[in-house]
């Protein structure tokens, strides 16, 4: 009997272990096919295929842009139209509706990441918006020679070093030093790709090359408020419907004292400034740099709001001292 059980658990043992081994060998091949399929050996692979690990002479750069060539050709042909100007991605009407949505909701739920503002606003700049613009400029001279002359906002335009040294009640110098305050600059503003008319693509992008001239004329911060502020006096102006939405929903994520700044200042100060101002799609901003900052406002029809920064600056001083006298009671 005791034969017989140490010759059962002698075979056992030998199952076991050849089971053992059967499963360390299945799981090596295994991860040896997953690398081949998904890891570095993959990309080897499909290097190989195509020629990619080769000395690349210009046969190969010819194959190269073929590939290239067919693919883009092909994606083209899923298009609703050709490209209309150098950056342009036309769209179906239900991919914008797409882009309206998920931009829209991004934009609400994360306003600090500009590529959602931007594509909320080019899915919201409908055709009848645009055009109503374009017929603004083009019954006013200086909007006709804007849409001739087609003006690009940069630094190397401006010449931010010219700016620095004008006089410092000119609008170019306040415009300087305001961008050196908030630390921004002209060329961050990124191109138009969504609008399929050229010339409404370019009336889109002028407005929003010139936001920051807004800003500045009336000194108001790059936050959360500030930026409302002009939204709505965009909106007033010019009808522009994400400046709409901004104004409208972008408060109700604030906190109440910032809401009451909005709403007993800024907002009626922005709509009613906008509505009564000249159309600021009107303006040669370029070419007023040299001007009187308050003879400037005046020809528009701008006052000025009140300091934005300040008024936020005085609140935080009355928290500190009424926060140090409840800490001196605990004493």
């Amino acid at each position: 009997m005791l034969l017989r059980l140490t010759f059962l658990s002698s075979k056992l043992d030998r199952c076991l272990h050849n089971r053992a081994q059967q499963r360390h060998i299945f799981i090596a091949t295994a991860l040896t096919i997953g690398s081949f399929l998904f890891g570095k050996d993959a990309r080897l692979a499909d290097m190989m295929d195509r020629g990619e690990l080769h000395d690349k002479n210009v046969e190969y750069e010819l194959k190269r842009q073929e590939r290239i060539d067919a693919r883009l050709k092909t994606l083209q042909s899923t298009r609703p139209m050709k490209p209309m100007y150098k950056g342009h991605v036309p769209l179906t009407a239900i991919e914008k509706m797409i882009l309206f949505t998920v931009s829209g909701v991004r934009s609400f739920f994360h306003p600090e990441n500009g590529i959602n503002i931007v594509q909320l606003g080019e899915s919201t700049a409908l055709p009848f918006v645009l055009e109503n613009l374009k017929q603004t400029m083009l019954s006013d001279e200086t909007g006709r020679r804007i849409l001739r002359e087609k003006p690009n906002v940069t630094t190397d335009q401006l010449d931010m070093g010219k700016l620095s040294k004008l006089p410092k009640n000119t609008f170019g110098y306040r415009f300087f030093k305001w961008l050196e305050k908030e630390g921004v600059s002209p060329d961050t503003r990124a191109p138009v790709t969504y609008i399929d008319d050229p010339v409404h693509a370019y009336i889109f992008k002028r407005y929003r090359q010139c936001h920051d001239f807004y800003h500045s004329l009336n000194d108001l911060p790059i936050i959360i408020e500030g930026e409302i502020t002009v939204k709505a006096l965009e909106a007033a102006n010019l009808g522009i419907p994400m400046a709409a939405l901004g104004a409208l929903l972008a408060p109700l994520r604030l906190k109440s004292v910032q809401r009451d700044r909005l709403y007993d200042i800024y907002l009626p100060w922005a709509v009613k400034t906008g509505l009564s101002c000249k159309p600021l799609i009107n303006v040669y901003w370029e070419e007023l740099l040299e001007k009187d900052i308050d003879k400037l406002k005046k020809e528009l029809g701008i006052t000025a709001p009140p300091d934005l920064r300040e008024i936020r600056k005085e609140r935080a001083q009355k928290r500190k001292q009424l926060k140090l006298r409840y800490e001196n009671f605990d004493q």
